[in-house]
């Protein structure tokens, strides 16, 4: 059984491990807080793995995605520990209010109430791809306190528009959102996404990844953001984070290059870098396998318990 919240598409997916991973998600209600007081938004999040004396790791998904695209990184990292993916305001599977404003500022004060009151308000490992990076630098910045590492798989950041600008067309509206939806136009991206486009960019990676589409006010909310200016990080606030930091970076990478992973090296004050070899821009779906061993590797080994 699929949960009823999601669009009738998921009927159509096919292959064992998406319909596994998409009968697991959840959906919880997460108080945003505004400025006239605080909003109830339901909130679809998956949580696997068992809880632990170790940090729990905290999964953000990109631009105009959702927590689907962690459906072959997630359960390899859930052998080792806690792991939650969540589905942002204004993206996924979480609700899109009406008359309402979706920008950078409404996303970080949601995804702090779902760290808060949902996952506890533990310290925790956050994990971002593309513009989830910036999102999880931001976060770092604004509550230090909760964040104790950071991973970066192939980030936005350094970039002087938002990362949606190199998706969707001027003027930014319901045209534009249109052909975001177009099949023929996902397809591509979706190609370009990836080193092997003859192996991953399958009818099913199509579906899993379209699948958000069928919610209510995807367009509306998707037009709101990029209104605001999405989401993006600066040179200036990268260069304070503190936290030690993973760049994983597909060395094939087509959407964002590969001169910025170069240039996180030499910003962030505490990092290393992996280079994912024969990958493109998303190596948690392109190379799972190899960026879990990765991350588990870089991660501290858990001191054995005591008999």
């Amino acid at each position: 059984m699929f949960p009823d919240f999601l669009p009738a598409a998921v009927q159509d997916l096919t292959d064992a491990e998406s319909i596994d991973f998409v009968q697991t998600i959840q959906r919880v209600t997460v108080k945003v807080p505004l400025e006239s007081g605080e909003l109830g938004v339901a909130t679809s999040y998956i949580q696997q793995g068992t809880p632990t004396d170790q940090l729990p790791i905290l999964l953000i998904h990109g631009f105009d995605s959702s927590l689907m695209e962690y459906r072959r990184l997630l359960p390899l990292l859930a052998e080792h520990r806690e792991v939650w993916a969540v589905d942002l305001l204004t993206f996924g599977f979480t609700e899109r209010p009406e008359n309402f404003t979706f920008s950078g500022a409404t996303i970080k004060g949601h995804l702090h109430q779902f760290w808060q009151d949902v996952m506890g308000g533990r310290s925790l490992i956050l994990i971002g791809a593309s513009m989830g990076g910036a999102v999880a630098q931001d976060f770092a910045l604004t509550y230090p306190d909760a964040v104790e590492k950071l991973v970066l798989l192939d980030s936005a950041g350094f970039v002087g528009k938002p990362l949606a600008s190199r998706f969707l067309i001027d003027p930014i509206g319901k045209f534009a959102t249109n052909f975001l939806s177009n099949p023929k136009v996902r397809n591509g991206i979706g190609q370009r996404a990836y080193f092997a486009p003859q192996t991953w960019a399958t009818p099913e990676a199509y579906r899993c990844g379209a699948l958000h589409l069928g919610m209510p006010r995807w367009s509306e909310a998707l037009i709101s953001f990029t209104q605001q200016g999405g989401y993006t990080i600066q040179k200036e606030s990268i260069g304070k984070i503190q936290q030690p930091t993973l760049v994983l970076w597909g060395d094939r990478d087509q959407i964002l290059g590969t001169a910025n992973a170069q240039k996180f090296t030499k910003t962030l004050p505490n990092n290393t870098l992996v280079w994912v070899p024969q990958c493109g821009h998303v190596p948690h779906l392109e190379q799972a396998q190899f960026t879990a061993e990765k991350i588990q590797s870089w991660l501290p080994t858990p001191t054995p318990q005591a008999v």
